[in-house]
């Protein structure tokens, strides 16, 4: 499961990120976003009876805490980035790099500070290419 979940991550951003790219500029971004989630809900509603058969709805909402409500809201502003982000011409080929280069960088001292993770010099010269990497390909 540990590289089946890494490959459903990447296959899916990939798709994620073609599809943000091909969203209609006339479409209105919050009416987009809505369609999106909808799907998602029906999608996940789907899984959930194929997949889990029987579960019970009521009780697994309130096993939820804080994060699962907080991350709703952080989905949206991170679709919405993504959105106006293509639609500010940025490149598909450099916009998602060039986030998700600064999200694992600022996420680091929220791992060191959060999580207690720990972090070696290989882990740091790796951080260095990275950064590099992103202003390379933003010259």
């Amino acid at each position: 499961m540990y590289y089946i979940s890494m490959i459903i991550v990447v296959l899916a951003s990939i798709l994620y990120h073609i599809c943000q790219k091909s969203i209609s500029s006339g479409a209105n971004p919050y009416v987009s976003l809505m369609i999106t989630y909808l799907v998602s809900i029906i999608s996940t509603v789907v899984a959930i009876i194929i997949l889990n058969g029987k579960i019970d709805i009521i009780e697994s909402v309130k096993n939820l805490n804080w994060a699962s409500y907080v991350l709703g809201i952080s989905i949206v502003f991170l679709e919405l980035g993504f959105l106006l982000v293509y639609r500010a011409g940025w490149n598909v080929s450099v916009a998602a790099l060039t986030a998700y280069v600064a999200v694992a960088v600022l996420l680091i001292p929220v791992g060191i500070l959060l999580f207690k993770e720990n972090i070696s010099f290989l882990k740091v010269l790796g951080i260095s290419f990275c950064v590099l990497g992103l202003i390379l390909i933003n010259k």
